[in-house]
């Protein structure tokens, strides 16, 4: 199971997670899990090349099974 922002959310959703966050006084960010995902193997060199474009763009990525 793979986990990533949520990016489909309606306004009736982003509603609800505005008001929460107005009563807590607190940023919530919601995530959205999908069990069809399973990550890929890559090898030693593809890791590799992986982690360097992680590192120049700062952001996090996952291999996943096409």
């Amino acid at each position: 199971m793979l986990c990533s922002l949520s990016t489909k959310l309606g306004s009736k959703d982003l509603e609800a997670i505005s008001a929460l966050e107005k009563e807590l006084g607190t940023p919530l960010i919601a995530f959205s899990c999908r069990s069809d995902l399973k990550p890929a193997d890559v090898t030693g060199d593809q890791l590799a090349k992986i982690k360097a474009l992680e590192g120049k763009l700062g952001l996090s990525l996952v291999a996943v099974k096409g």
